[in-house]
């Protein structure tokens, strides 16, 4: 548990991008991709309501294997970036032009911020993210049907708004063709994980999806998908009982964190506790679960490398800049 990758830094590499949990690097483009090639380590940081708030051993393994598992059983409903895996941490990927909206896709009344259905509705509201929902569902519990609750894009670290998919359309974030052509891959890529999640014992509640353009304007995914970082997931053994005394449904994901986070600050706001060692070892298990019981796969750490970090810049040393 003291193998941590907190960050990526690698001066070696070229056009450094740094994200709430991903470390990239552009590099520049070939005949074979014409439109450059990104690399994306995933480091062990863990973000929630827009900050950092701890490094989770393992936790950027567990991600880009678990990611690399679903692109695997996806392909046929959406293609993807991926070229290549040189690292445990790391994916080469063909670099896109990011749409900026963020396609959030919920099945059920779940949620802790607050652009969650849950905290909207018990608000008050009704109307939300152009959907109409019923009075009377209770926390947690299943929507009438999958819906898509997109948001804007905050390249630039800022807080992520709701709209609507007119609001898409109006204000020129996407196409029409567009929006039909993501939110349809949305949702079957949704169907397809919430029936795989189930044949594992598993609800998959929720998820985020990033896409993007190549040159050819094929619209690909980016990033991760139905990891427990962009992904909610249940028990299914419990939920029905935790459904009926109104308590939060077993689980694994980032809301252990952000739950004992939420329970001591705001945490849009104030500064950030400091997290037991207990609690990032816990956490550290939690991915590493969700991983074996998603996959149905045993997770083995890789040790190789004096740190983690040694060992990402030898599997990348090809790709060092003159």
């Amino acid at each position: 548990m003291m193998r941590v990758l907190p960050e990526a830094r690698i001066p070696e590499l070229p056009n450094p991008y740094f994200g709430k949990v991903r470390d990239c690097y552009d590099l520049p483009p070939t005949v074979e991709v014409p439109e450059g090639r990104r690399i994306l380590i995933s480091s062990d940081r863990i973000s929630a309501f827009d900050r950092i708030l701890a490094a989770i051993p393992y936790k950027g393994q567990v991600l880009t294997q678990l990611a690399r598992w679903w692109f695997d059983r996806t392909g046929d409903i959406c293609g993807n970036h991926v070229l290549a895996y040189p690292d445990a941490n790391v994916v080469i990927g063909k670099r896109l032009t990011i749409l900026p909206v963020e396609i959030v896709v919920r099945g059920y009344l779940a949620g802790t911020t607050g652009t969650s259905v849950l905290t909207l509705y018990k608000q008050g509201q009704r109307q939300m993210y152009g959907h109409v929902l019923p009075d009377g569902l209770r926390d947690n519990q299943a929507l009438p049907q999958a819906i898509i609750t997109p948001t804007s894009k905050a390249f630039d670290g800022g807080h992520d708004e709701p709209l609507t998919a007119a609001e898409i359309v109006a204000q020129g974030l996407l196409t029409q063709a567009q929006w039909d052509e993501v939110s349809a891959k949305a949702l079957a890529l949704f169907a397809r994980g919430q029936a795989m999640a189930a044949e594992r014992g598993l609800i998959l509640v929720d998820t985020k999806y990033e896409f993007g353009t190549d040159l050819d304007g094929n619209i690909l995914i980016a990033d991760e998908i139905h990891t427990p970082d962009s992904s909610r997931y249940w028990l299914l053994d419990g939920y029905e009982a935790a459904l009926r005394d109104g308590s939060r449904p077993p689980s694994f994901d980032k809301d252990v964190i952000r739950s004992w986070v939420g329970a001591r600050c705001d945490p849009y706001h104030d500064p950030i506790p400091e997290i037991p060692a207990e609690m990032i070892e816990q956490t550290a298990q939690v991915y590493i679960q969700a991983y074996e019981a998603i996959t149905g796969e045993k997770f083995v750490p890789d040790q190789s490398g004096e740190t983690p970090l040694a060992r990402v810049r030898a599997n990348l040393a090809p790709f060092f800049t003159a």
